[in-house]
């Protein structure tokens, strides 16, 4: 069993992508850590990464090579400051040189060091990538990785790193054992979510993360619905966010995020405002995302929209806005996207789309029916209604980059979950018929079924039916 922390689904990151972006990176960053820590770079003559399946055909897009050379460099995807990635891109380029873990210069040419592999289809993993490191003397180092969604790795042949961590008292796979851990111990999916961290990190530590974590999509959302303008990639997608807030506050002005959700507080709380307010959080997110800008993985970056958004209509619509309720909220969620990713898979390059946006929406309409007081079996309930309305849900990015359709995506995630966790508050989860654990498998088997170019390889669905220009990230 997987021994994953909420901070494992949720992680500060840098988009496009968690899995063609944030995973490529930390696989090269532990590929160089991992040699350095036996020996010296300093005889190194030549690295070269070479990317199969979805990471090469829709890696160009997602901007897999230009977080493959970030991650040679040594930098730390949660510290890195975005602003500095064209920068650093543009550096290597023009001097011809990359500086592996910022210690020594290499020749590097993006071209010819990172290598796109169209043609090999038998794979281990939808997306694998292989490094190769020579030495002056002759020695090679070679490893593959595995990037298997929401910025996982895994390095073939050598088990998952949990592996290490302390046993925790409530150990869970699936949604029947949650059940049985709250009931048997009388507590909350909160309560046992809070003493399985506590194996891990003290108190202090794990609200510490946890504020950092909605700090960091507060700010996404409040970035989006400033800018304006066209997301990069070529396709000319016009951002909406700003838009939308700006004709909803009456074009009305604000100096900072304070003053900003002091209107949204003042809003009126019928169904077409709040509506509207909830499709631009989530826009607004991932319009961030696409250009490459500071997001929280939630359980991906493609689908980092829904669970900010439908967290924001909980503070500002329902007005749960203390920092217990919005760290419960986040814990609750955390845990549902465990089951996930223990059960099935949060890739959307294995599973398609239903990975992405269907995870991230079960997680936030289990998390807002705790919040609206719901029992373990509703808050389950609203994660297997929103999870049974998003399967077979496929990942066709048009052009392969993370926009069309996955940007209004998140829209969607976002208001099927709290129609999920409506519903559910309002009807005895004994009368059901399917379990979450049912939708699991089902989302599972589904995603073996379902053919390759639906999973995110841009061979498939819309990605055919766009006319574009060539992709420029």
């Amino acid at each position: 069993m997987e021994k994953i922390s909420v901070f494992d689904i949720f992680k500060i990151g840098i988009g496009p992508s968690s899995s063609h972006a944030m995973g490529p990176w930390n696989a090269a960053k532990d590929f160089l850590v991992k040699i350095h820590s036996e020996r010296t770079l300093s005889g190194v003559q030549n690295i070269s990464v070479e990317l199969f399946g979805s990471l090469a055909k829709t890696g160009i897009g997602h901007g897999t090579d230009k977080s493959i050379m970030m991650g040679l460099m040594g930098f730390e995807i949660e510290s890195f400051k975005s602003n500095d990635l064209l920068k650093n891109i543009q550096k290597i380029k023009e001097k011809g040189t990359i500086s592996l873990l910022q210690q020594i210069n290499i020749p590097f040419s993006v071209d010819d060091n990172i290598k796109f592999n169209y043609s090999d289809v038998h794979l281990e993993h939808a997306n694998t990538l292989k490094f190769t490191l020579q030495f002056k003397n002759g020695e090679v180092e070679k490893a593959t990785y595995f990037s298997v969604g929401g910025g996982f790795v895994q390095r073939k042949g050598e088990l998952y790193e949990d592996d290490e961590k302390s046993p925790i008292p409530y150990p869970i796979q699936t949604a029947k054992e949650m059940i049985y851990w709250c009931e048997s111990t009388k507590k909350s999916l909160v309560d046992v979510s809070m003493e399985n961290e506590l194996c891990w990190r003290d108190e202090s530590e794990i609200f510490q993360k946890l504020d950092l974590i909605w700090e960091v999509m507060l700010n996404s959302i409040f970035e989006g619905c400033q800018q304006q303008g066209e997301l990069p990639g070529g396709l000319q997608v016009k951002r909406r966010a700003q838009k939308i807030c700006s004709e909803l506050l009456d074009e009305s002005k604000f100096e900072n995020i304070d003053t900003w959700l002091k209107k949204l507080s003042q809003q009126p709380n019928n169904l077409e405002v709040v509506t509207n307010w909830v499709s631009c959080f989530a826009l607004a997110v991932n319009e961030v995302n696409a250009s490459y800008g500071r997001i929280v993985t939630a359980p991906t970056n493609g689908a980092s929209g829904v669970i900010p958004a439908v967290l924001l209509y909980n503070v500002i619509f329902r007005q749960q806005n203390s920092n217990s309720q919005i760290r419960e909220f986040l814990m609750v969620a955390g845990e549902i996207g465990m089951l996930f990713k223990k059960g099935a898979t949060i890739s959307a390059a294995a599973g398609g789309c239903q990975a992405e946006i269907g995870v991230s929406s079960a997680m936030a309409a289990g998390a807002l029916t705790h919040c609206m007081g719901g029992n373990i079996h509703q808050i389950l309930m609203a994660a297997e209604i929103a999870m049974e309305h998003h399967l077979g849900l496929s990942c066709d990015p048009v052009g392969g980059l993370v926009q069309i359709p996955c940007i209004e995506r998140n829209t969607m995630g976002a208001m099927k979950a709290i129609t999920a966790a409506q519903l559910a508050m309002h009807t005895n989860p004994h009368d059901a018929k399917v379990s979450l654990d049912d939708v699991i498998i089902t989302m599972w088997e589904t995603a073996q079924d379902m053919m390759s170019k639906y999973k995110e390889t841009a061979e498939g669905g819309l990605a055919l039916q766009i006319s574009i220009n060539e992709p420029e990230c």
